[in-house]
C-alpha cells in the first residue's frame, strides 16, 4: 500500500504545481461533494475519505484502503455600485480540486492524506470603473497537501494529528492616477508563498445513535515574494529634468518592475459537530465552524521601487452555524440535504473591493451513488451574499480607504456545483 500512497502523493504534488482554482470567498468547505450537500456536516459522520479534511480522527471508521477524487466548479455574481454607477463583478468559474486516500495499518493506527483548498478569493471588475484605483483584478489562491495519523484510543474515541503543507499564489491589478507628466498607468502584482501549519482532531462515538466531532486547524503564515509590473514602465530619457511637479518624481520612481514582498497571515479554526442516527438509514448533523479572522488584520505589499499598497483589514472573528441531513432509501442510493449561516466578518469601516461579501446564507442539495467498490456523489449549492456598504469607508471619510467610492455590493449570489468519486478495497 506504501507504493499506492507514493503514487497519490505525486499526483497530489503534480495537482498542486498545475492547479489554478480558487473561489470566489475566502475560507472554503467545499472538500466534497457530499460534505457540500451536507453544508460541511461530516465532521461528526467523519465516515468516508474526505474526513482526511473534515475530521482526520473519523478515518479510523474507514477498513481497509479508501479514495476519493473530484472537483467543485463555483461561479459567483453580482454587483458593486460605485460613485453613482452600477458595475457587474465579471462572471469567473473556478475548480477547486480534492483529492483523498486513507489506509489501516493496524487495528489502532489510521494514516491518510488530502489535497484540498482551503481559502481563496477572486474578483475582477471593468478596468475603467470607478474604483480601479484601489483594485479591478484580485486572486488568492491556496491549495494544501495534508498528511494526517489517527490512532483509536478506544473503541468510542479517536484521536488525530497532521501537518499542513500550503501553497499561496496572489495576484492583484490596479490602475495608478495620472500625474501632470504621466497618463493612467497600471501596476500588475504577483507573487506566491509555501507555509507550514498543523491540526489536530477527535472523534467520538457515545453510541451507535449518537456521535461528535472537534477540529481544529492553525494558523499559516505567509511571506510572499513576487514581481511588480507595469504596462509604462518610467525611463528618465523620456521625461523633463527635475524639478516635477509637486507629488510627480516620487510617483515617477515607482513606476518600474521590480521585486515585492508581503506577508499575509491566514487564520486559525475550528468545528464542533454532534450526529444523531435515529435509524440505520438516516442520520441529523448540527455544526459550527469558528474562524478567527481577527488575525488577518493587514495586507500590506512593498516593492524595492517604493510602490507600497497598505490595506487596514479590521475584520472580525467569523462564525458558520449548519445542519445537514442524510437519507438512504435503498443501499445504493443516498440524499441529502443541507443549509448554513455565515456571520460577517468584515469591518465596514475598512471596507475594500478584495471581499465584497457580508455574511451568507447557503441551501445545499445532493445525491449519492454506491455500487460495489465505488460510489459516486454528487452536489449543487446556492449561496445569498449579504451585501456590504462601502460608503464608510469611502474616500473623504475618516478612515478614508484609498480608492474606495460611495456605494454598496448587491445582488450577489455563487452557485456551486460538486462531483467526487471514490472506490475502497
Amino acid at each position: 500500500m506504501s507504493y499506492l500512497l507514493r503514487i497519490l502523493y505525486s499526483a497530489c504534488v503534480l495537482l498542486l504545481i498545475s492547479s489554478n482554482a480558487f473561489a470566489e470567498g475566502f475560507a472554503m468547505q467545499e472538500w466534497s461533494a457530499r460534505g457540500l450537500a451536507l453544508a460541511g456536516g461530516l465532521v461528526a459522520r467523519a465516515d468516508d475519505a474526505s474526513a482526511v479534511a473534515y475530521n482526520p480522527a473519523g478515518i479510523t471508521q474507514l477498513p481497509g484502503t479508501h479514495f476519493m477524487a473530484g472537483a467543485s466548479l463555483i461561479a459567483p455574481y453580482g454587483q458593486v455600485d460605485a460613485a453613482g454607477h452600477s458595475h457587474a463583478v465579471r462572471p469567473a468559474y473556478w475548480f477547486p480540486p480534492h483529492l483523498y486516500a486513507t489506509q489501516q495499518i493496524n487495528d489502532d493506527w489510521w494514516l491518510g492524506l488530502g489535497v484540498f483548498s482551503r481559502f481563496g478569493l477572486g474578483v475582477q471588475y471593468p478596468s475603467t470603473w470607478e474604483g480601479r484605483f484601489a483594485i479591478y483584478n484580485v486572486g488568492l489562491q491556496t491549495v494544501s497537501v495534508n498528511p494526517v495519523l489517527a490512532y483509536k484510543v478506544f473503541d468510542w474515541l479517536s484521536l488525530a494529528a497532521g501537518v499542513e503543507l500550503m501553497r499561496l499564489d496572489i495576484y492583484l491589478e490596479k490602475k495608478v492616477e495620472p500625474t501632470p507628466l504621466t497618463p493612467e498607468n497600471n501596476m500588475n502584482l504577483q507573487g506566491e508563498s509555501w507555509g507550514v501549519g498543523g491540526n489536530a482532531a477527535a472523534h467520538l462515538r457515545f453510541s451507535e445513535q449518537w456521535s461528535a466531532g472537534l477540529t481544529y486547524r492553525s494558523q499559516m503564515t505567509h511571506d510572499v515574494r513576487g514581481k511588480v509590473k507595469f504596462d509604462r514602465q518610467y525611463q528618465p530619457s523620456k521625461y523633463p529634468s527635475p524639478p516635477y511637479p509637486a507629488g510627480t518624481g516620487a510617483k515617477l520612481g515607482q513606476m518600474r518592475d521590480s521585486d515585492a514582498n508581503a506577508t499575509v497571515q491566514l487564520p486559525d479554526s475550528a468545528a464542533l459537530a454532534v450526529m444523531w442516527k435515529p435509524l440505520s438509514n438516516l442520520s441529523f448533523e448540527v455544526g459550527t465552524i469558528w474562524t478567527r479572522w481577527s488575525t488577518y488584520n493587514a495586507l500590506n505589499v512593498y516593492s524595492d521601487a517604493g510602490v507600497r499598497s497598505i490595506k487596514q483589514t479590521s475584520f472580525q472573528d467569523g462564525w458558520n452555524f449548519n445542519a445537514g441531513v442524510e437519507y438512504k432509501p435503498l443501499d445504493w442510493l443516498a440524499l441529502r440535504l443541507g443549509g448554513w449561516h455565515e456571520t460577517p466578518v468584515v469591518n465596514e469601516k475598512y471596507a475594500d473591493y478584495l471581499l465584497p461579501t457580508n455574511g451568507r446564507d447557503g441551501l445545499m442539495a445532493g445525491v449519492g451513488f454506491k455500487w460495489e467498490g465505488w460510489t459516486l456523489d454528487l452536489a449543487y449549492a446556492h449561496l445569498w451574499i449579504y451585501p456590504l456598504d462601502y460608503n464608510k469607508a469611502s474616500s473623504g471619510s475618516p478612515q478614508n480607504v484609498y480608492g474606495v467610492q460611495p456605494g454598496n455590493s448587491k445582488n450577489t449570489h455563487t452557485d456551486i456545483f460538486s462531483v467526487s468519486l471514490g472506490y475502497s478495497f
